[in-house]
């Protein structure tokens, strides 16, 4: 499962954050832009570009004792405000500010994000006939960071909020023939949409949407290359916005990944990889140099963008002379498949 679950995280952050790795870049100026399921009334609104359903549609092998667990994960955009304390260094008074410096240490407004998951559950095939609908119900909140001086004098603070979500995830699954079900796995945002710009509308999106499932007593039929007595079946399966592939040990068929990224089946991370950089239309080796010759307020920006942002530049500061000779490049041996 760890190797499922790398899978998976690579998945929900990719895009989260590109090269350079800072807020001020032009190619951050945009972001969440893989998977994002949207508010529904925002979406009619604007037409098909920002989608308000995903849809996962694939096949299972199994009988009427066969379960599935469906997992819904994605990312919750949160705010982050900078405030400078006011009135004696209260925290219950401060003015909003671009940035601050504490004890050293600069501090930015931007976005950052909350990983959700939705527990649907697990199902017997043969309950899902009529299909089951879970609710996507998280309340919208707020949390204050109290920045202090190394005097201990409060000089300012972080807030992190975050709005409402509300949607479903509805789960169904039509037998086709006997041992074949169809399993359909949708997702709907029905978040409240008072007509914000497209900006605004992200905090209340689904972003990085994608779809695990996990089979017991069946198997998974690859969606990208079926047997030949499922092929019509899985060419009449729709997936909108989102692909199945299998994930986990070559030829293990009982776990299914479901993403706005089109994979191969049984998709694997670099083992010479030091971690992700977010960026894989990216080489890490030179992603990794770039990084290492920032200027010195190139990586103070770096460091105040975003948590994850400083997790990969202090990563890279770390790394050995030998670490980095092995991203240089790996020859690794590969199965054909044959007819």
């Amino acid at each position: 499962m760890d190797v499922v679950k790398k899978i998976a995280d690579a998945v929900l952050y990719e895009g989260y954050i590109l090269w350079p790795y800072r807020k001020s870049a032009r190619k951050n100026q945009q972001r969440w832009t893989f998977g994002g399921v949207y508010p529904r009334a925002y979406s009619e609104a604007r037409g098909e570009d920002d989608p308000w359903l995903m849809q996962t549609q694939c096949l299972v092998e199994g009988d009427e004792g066969s379960t599935i667990e469906v997992k819904v994960r994605f990312l919750h955009v949160t705010e982050r405000k900078v405030g400078k304390s006011a009135g004696g260094g209260e925290i219950g008074h401060r003015e909003f500010v671009d940035e601050l410096r504490v004890g050293g240490e600069l501090y930015i407004p931007w976005d950052e994000a909350t990983e959700r998951e939705i527990a649907v559950g697990r199902f017997a095939l043969s309950d899902l006939e009529m299909p089951m609908r879970v609710a996507i119900d998280i309340p919208g909140g707020s949390t204050e960071e109290p920045l202090s001086e190394p005097g201990g004098e409060v000089a300012g603070v972080v807030v992190r909020s975050w709005r409402t979500l509300c949607g479903t995830v509805e789960v169904e699954a039509e037998p086709l023939r006997e041992g074949v079900f169809k399993v359909t796995v949708a997702i709907t945002n029905t978040t409240p949409w008072g007509g914000e710009d497209r900006g605004s509308t992200l905090r209340q999106t689904f972003a990085s949407t994608h779809t695990a499932m996990e089979a017991e007593g069946g198997e998974f039929v690859s969606m990208t290359d079926p047997a030949e007595e499922f092929r019509e079946f899985a060419e009449g399966c729709g997936n909108l916005r989102t692909w199945p592939v299998l994930v986990g040990e070559e030829g293990d068929r009982r776990m299914m990944l479901s993403s706005p990224i089109i994979l191969s089946d049984y998709p694997q991370i670099a083992p010479e990889s030091p971690g992700d950089m977010f960026d894989g239309g990216e080489i890490d080796q030179l992603l990794i140099l770039n990084i290492l010759t920032l200027t010195d307020e190139e990586k103070e920006e770096m460091r105040a963008s975003d948590p994850k942002a400083r997790e990969i530049l202090e990563r890279c500061e770390s790394l050995s002379p030998e670490e980095l000779m092995n991203l240089h490049g790996a020859i690794r041996e590969f199965k054909m498949a044959r007819d």
